[in-house]
């Protein structure tokens, strides 16, 4: 920076974006635009890690990154911010010693928070741009709000499975995520990354996307993805892109806004709800404990532990004695559990297993009960010799 505040290249930094300089669309200007520039990463996890990894080498000059996980085995396959030495370790200090060692050049901001409606407007307020790397739609419906609400571009990517998904929201003309998605789907609906699993290489493929279209917005060059929807099928290698429009009608970027400030996203997303009392206690009278499996299992009563996972989940690990019938083959398979009323059900966590329960319940096994916290529990409580994932 020159005694008068602007900002220059020193000869290592000339040296380091050469290739960027020599491009006409960059050049100098360019990568001051860029030096100058503050983005926020939500997430340093998935999309996050090439994310982070990317604009710190194009040299975008401060960096703030959002999370507050630590480190796990099953991160690594796709968390490429991260290594083995750092399982254990906060997110944020590992993906921070990264892009330092990186870019030093590069300021990084590292905010240990879980995002919400309290904290978003005054964390956004600080940066030019917003990418958001979240896997839930709670934080997704946060993160578009607040963008709106602050003027702040959203630079959109969602992986699952073989699927990927980008886009640009909460430009001045162009559409929000609610403009797409009025309404969050019924929760449980459409499992997560933990339940349904993703190609590791997925994130890398998304997250890259979301760092070219953050580096365009801020050079203000190219064609951004703003009214554009991005769909990839790793499966097929296949993109394909759907237009989108903004509606007049949005109640946040519309015409005539309704929600002019943050909102309770969890119980916008029916995670929680005013019965929630009620609910917690019908949850925990048709729920088994693994304590209480185990002793059952040591003598020998007689019921069924009936597993709802994917078989590719039932070879990596199971409980003794269970019986495997995926949820989604169970109302085909009742009459396997004819005449057998005690039954406790279980997947990895609790989610999928609910549902079970219910449906067999509304079927008639009114003793069917669900397995609080699913065989990760287990694992941890009973059973540490299983290969947890």
């Amino acid at each position: 920076m020159t005694p008068n505040g602007s900002l220059v290249l020193t000869n290592e930094e000339v040296a380091r974006y050469s290739r960027h300089l020599i491009m006409p669309e960059v050049g100098m200007e360019g990568q001051l635009k860029l030096k100058a520039a503050r983005a926020l990463c939500v997430g340093a996890g998935g999309l996050g890690s090439p994310v982070a990894l990317y604009l710190t080498a194009a040299g975008v000059g401060t960096i703030g990154i959002v999370d507050f996980d630590e480190v796990d085995y099953s991160n690594l396959h796709r968390q490429i911010i991260h290594g083995t030495p750092d399982v254990g370790r906060p997110k944020l200090e590992s993906a921070k010693s990264r892009l330092n060692a990186l870019n030093p050049e590069v300021e990084v901001i590292t905010h240990e928070m879980a995002l919400s409606s309290q904290n978003a407007l005054d964390l956004f307020a600080d940066y030019d741009l917003v990418i958001d790397g979240t896997d839930n739609f709670p934080t997704r419906y946060l993160v578009n709000d607040a963008c709106v609400i602050q003027g702040k571009p959203n630079v959109y990517g969602s992986i699952f499975r073989f699927e990927g998904q980008n886009s640009v929201f909460a430009t001045k003309d162009g559409p929000c995520y609610r403009c797409l998605y009025p309404e969050p789907p019924p929760p449980g609906l459409v499992p997560s990354c933990a339940e349904g699993g993703v190609l590791g290489i997925l994130p890398g493929v998304v997250g890259t996307l979301q760092a070219t279209e953050a580096v365009k917005l801020i050079l203000g060059v190219g064609e951004l993805l703003i009214g554009r929807f991005l769909i990839f099928d790793a499966l097929k290698m296949k993109f394909r892109e759907l237009r989108l429009r903004k509606d007049p009608d949005c109640p946040v970027c519309g015409e005539n806004p309704t929600v002019t400030e943050l909102i309770d996203y969890e119980q916008f997303c029916g995670m929680t709800s005013s019965s929630q009392p009620a609910i917690v206690a019908q949850e925990t009278e048709n729920e088994a404990t693994v304590e209480e499996l185990k002793i059952r299992i040591d003598r020998r009563d007689s019921f069924v532990l009936l597993d709802v996972r994917e078989t590719q989940e039932f070879e990596i690990c199971r409980i003794p004695g269970s019986v495997l019938i995926p949820l989604g083959e169970l109302p085909s398979r009742l009459s396997e559990l004819e005449g057998r009323s005690d039954l406790i059900v279980h997947c990895k966590s609790g989610a999928r297993s609910g549902k079970a329960v219910k449906l067999l319940r509304d079927a008639g096994y009114i003793g069917a009960r669900n397995l609080k916290g699913g065989i990760l529990a287990w694992i941890d409580r009973i059973d540490q010799t299983l290969p947890k994932y």
